[in-house]
C-alpha cells in the first residue's frame, strides 16, 4: 500500500516538473499575466477552491468575476505571496506571485461559468481565463454525505489534540484574602500545536468586582517544561478581582474555544498545489480552564472614620495659600496615593472653624490598573473661604484604611495649617455664593437710587389722602427690606440651613453633567459623578460629612427626620443600583439609563412631599 502511494506521488511529480517549466517560460515570454483555477466537475453541497494568481507581487485593484449565486461563497478573498531565488552558473534570479482565494459551495446542480477576473499588475491591466464548473448529483445526498464526511474528518482530527498537548492551568496569586483585598487571577495556556486564536471570557460574579488587565493583543510564546514535556506557553488572560463578599467563593471554570491548525495527513500533495491548498486543516477544539476556591475574611471592626479603602496607601495635603483676604478662596489640595481599592475609597474629610465655606471638590482620577490592583492617586482639590479675619489653625487631615501587609487599620494624618486671614474690603455680609446672589435678586427688587429734590407742597397736601397713602407704601416699603435683610443675614448665619437649601440644587447640577456623560457614553465617570450627586445630596441634607456617611447612619438620620421607609428604602437602592450597574456585563448604555432614572426618582421623592425636616 506504501508502495502504491510512493508511485502515485513520483507520476505527480513527473508531471509537476514539465508544468511548473511551461509555467516559467510563459511568465518569461508574455510577462505579467493571470491565471484562475477551480476543479472542473464537483457535487452538489461539496466546497471547493477557487483561486487567481498573478506572476508578480505587484497587484492592485483585484476584482473576480461575477461568480453565479448557486455557487456560494464561504470566505475569500484570502491573500498569499509566494517568493523564490534560485542561482544558475553564478547568476541570482528572484521570482513572486500573489493568489487569491475562496472558498466556494456548490449549492445547485448545473452548468457554471465564472467571467474573468480582473486586476492591475504592475501598472498594467490584466485578465484571467474564463472557468467553466460542471455541479452535479442531489442536494440532499451530497450534502448528506459531504456533511457526514466533514463531521468524521473534524472529529477525528480534534481528537488528535489531547489534554496533555493542549490545555489551561489557572492560578490566583492568594488564595485566602480580606474584602476588598485585589487577587490576581491568571489563565495560561500549554501547547504542543499550533494555536492560532483562542476566545473565553470571565462570566459576571455578583460577588466580585471584576477587571480584566490589559494584555498585548499579539501573544508571544515561550517555551517551558513541564513533567519533562517541552511546552510553548503564553498568558492568555489576567483579572484583578476584589472580593465584595466573605466567606468561600467561587470562581467556576471556563469553557475555551480555540482552532488549532493541523496538518492533514490524507491530502494528496498534486491536489493542494493546484488548488491552494496547504495541507494544513482548521480545527475546532473546546480547552476547559479550571475553576478556583478563594476563602474571604471579613474585616476586623469598621472605625468609625473608616475610608473604606483595604490596601496600602500614603497621604498628602497643601493649601495653595497660606495669607488671604476676607472671602477670598483658599484650595486644599488632598491626594490619595497607593495601590488597593482606589476606586472605592470615600473622599477624606476636612473639618473647618465655623466662619468658613466649603464648597464641593473638584475630584482628579489618576489611577490604573497593574496586577497588584488599582494603583496611583486621587486628587481631592476642595474650595473653602474664610469670612471673617483673625488667624486660624486647621486641624490635620485624616485617612483611615486597612493595611493588607500588616492586618490591621492604619490612620495617615497631614500637618496641620495655619492661615492668616487679613480683613476684606468688604464686610462679610456682603459676599455670597454666585447661586445665593442670584437667588437674592429674585427675592428683592433693587431700589432706584439718585438725588432727591425736595420741593414745598401746599398745606393741602399734609393730612390729606395722597400723603397717607405715600406714608403707607413708604413704611411698607421699610418693613419689606427690614425682614428681607435679616432673614438674609440669619440664613447667611446659619450655615446648616444654606447647605439643606442648596443640596438639591448641587445634586441637580451634578446629574446634569451626569447626562452629558451618559451621552458620551463615559461609563466611569458617569457612576462617579452619579455617585457624588447621591452621596453629597444626602451629607448636604442631613448636614454630615461626606466621609462619615454610610448606608446605616443615612438610614437612622433620615429616620429620624420623618421620612418614610419606603424613601428610605429608594434613596438607599439608588446607590446599590450605581455601585453595581458600573461593574455589571451586558448593555452598558442600559445599565446607565437605570442608574440615572433611579437617583433622580430617588431625590425627587425626597424633595416632593418627603421632605427632611431640618
Amino acid at each position: 500500500m506504501k508502495n502504491n502511494t510512493t508511485d502515485r506521488t513520483i507520476q505527480h511529480a513527473q508531471w509537476l516538473i514539465p508544468l511548473v517549466a511551461m509555467l516559467f517560460m510563459s511568465v518569461t515570454t508574455f510577462g505579467q499575466h493571470m491565471v484562475g483555477r477551480a476543479p472542473s466537475q464537483v457535487a452538489v453541497g461539496e466546497q471547493f477552491r477557487l483561486t487567481y494568481t498573478v506572476n508578480t507581487d505587484d497587484v492592485n485593484d483585484f476584482r473576480a468575476g461575477n461568480i453565479p449565486e448557486a455557487l456560494e461563497v464561504l470566505m475569500g478573498p484570502r491573500t498569499s505571496t509566494q517568493s523564490s531565488f534560485q542561482m544558475i552558473n553564478g547568476k541570482t534570479s528572484s521570482s513572486s506571485s500573489v493568489t487569491f482565494t475562496y472558498i466556494v459551495c456548490a449549492n445547485k446542480a448545473g452548468n457554471y461559468t465564472i467571467p474573468a477576473a480582473r486586476a492591475v499588475a504592475a501598472g498594467k491591466q490584466i485578465h484571467s481565463n474564463v472557468l467553466r464548473i460542471k455541479v452535479s448529483g442531489s442536494a440532499s445526498s451530497s450534502q448528506q454525505g459531504r456533511g457526514q464526511r466533514s463531521e468524521n474528518h473534524g472529529s477525528a482530527m480534534s481528537n488528535r489534540i489531547t489534554g496533555n498537548t493542549l490545555f489551561m492551568k489557572v492560578s490566583a496569586n492568594k488564595r485566602r484574602v480580606h474584602e476588598q483585598e485585589p487577587i490576581l487571577l491568571t489563565y495560561k495556556v500549554y501547547t504542543l500545536v499550533n494555536l492560532t486564536s483562542l476566545n473565553g471570557k470571565m462570566p459576571d460574579l455578583k460577588s466580585f468586582y471584576t477587571r480584566e488587565v490589559p494584555l498585548p493583543q499579539q501573544k508571544s510564546f515561550h517555551v517551558e517544561t513541564l513533567n519533562g514535556r517541552p511546552y510553548r506557553t503564553v498568558t492568555w488572560q489576567q483579572y484583578v478581582m476584589f472580593p465584595q463578599t466573605t466567606g468561600r467563593l467561587e470562581i467556576p471554570s471556563l469553557d475555551y474555544e480555540g482552532m488549532v491548525m493541523l496538518e492533514n495527513r490524507d491530502v494528496d500533495p498534486f491536489e493542494a498545489f493546484f488548488n491552494g491548498g496547504s495541507g494544513y486543516t482548521e480545527v475546532k477544539k473546546i480547552i476547559k480552564a479550571p475553576g478556583l476556591t478563594i476563602t474571604v475574611d471579613p474585616l476586623p471592626a469598621r472605625p468609625t472614620n473608616f475610608s473604606g479603602g483595604v490596601g496600602t496607601f500614603s497621604l498628602s495635603a497643601s493649601l495653595d495659600k497660606q495669607e488671604v483676604k476676607a472671602n477670598d478662596p483658599v484650595t486644599m489640595r488632598i491626594v490619595v496615593s497607593g495601590v488597593g481599592n482606589m476606586k472605592l475609597i470615600k473622599q477624606p474629610a476636612i473639618e473647618l472653624p465655623k466662619d468658613f465655606d466649603q464648597y464641593d471638590a473638584k475630584i482628579t482620577d489618576k489611577t490604573k490598573l497593574s496586577t497588584n490592583g488599582i494603583e496611583g492617586s486621587m486628587i481631592y482639590d476642595i474650595l473653602i473661604v474664610p469670612r471673617h479675619q483673625g488667624n486660624y489653625e486647621l486641624k490635620p487631615i485624616e485617612f483611615v484604611y486597612f493595611d493588607t501587609k500588616t492586618g490591621s487599620y492604619k490612620t495617615l494624618r497631614s500637618q496641620p495649617f495655619t492661615l492668616k486671614v487679613a480683613k476684606g474690603s468688604g464686610s462679610s455680609s456682603s459676599t455670597f455664593a454666585s447661586e445665593e446672589l442670584q437667588q437674592v435678586n429674585k427675592d428683592i427688587r433693587f431700589i432706584k437710587t439718585g438725588e432727591v429734590n425736595p420741593r414745598m407742597l401746599g398745606d393741602t397736601f399734609f393730612a390729606s389722602t395722597a400723603y397717607w397713602t405715600i406714608l403707607v407704601v413708604l413704611l411698607g416699603i421699610f418693613v419689606t427690606l427690614f425682614v428681607a435683610f435679616r432673614q438674609r443675614a440669619i440664613d447667611q448665619a446659619n450655615v446648616v440651613k444654606m447647605r439643606g437649601k442648596r443640596a438639591n440644587k448641587v445634586a441637580i447640577r451634578r446629574l446634569r453633567t451626569a447626562a452629558k456623560l451618559l451621552k458620551a457614553d463615559k461609563q466611569n465617570e458617569f457612576y462617579d459623578e452619579v455617585l457624588r450627586a447621591l452621596w453629597g445630596y444626602v451629607g448636604d441634607k442631613l448636614n454630615i460629612p461626606v466621609a462619615e456617611l454610610s448606608r446605616e447612619n443615612i438610614s437612622q438620620r433620615l429616620g429620624d427626620r420623618q421620612v418614610d421607609g419606603e424613601t428610605i428604602k429608594l434613596f438607599i437602592g439608588a446607590l446599590d443600583e450605581c455601585e453595581f450597574a458600573r461593574y455589571a456585563p451586558g448593555d452598558a448604555h442600559g445599565n446607565m439609563n437605570k442608574v440615572y432614572e433611579a437617583a433622580i426618582e430617588a431625590i425627587t421623592y425626597i424633595e416632593k412631599g418627603r421632605e427632611v425636616k431640618s
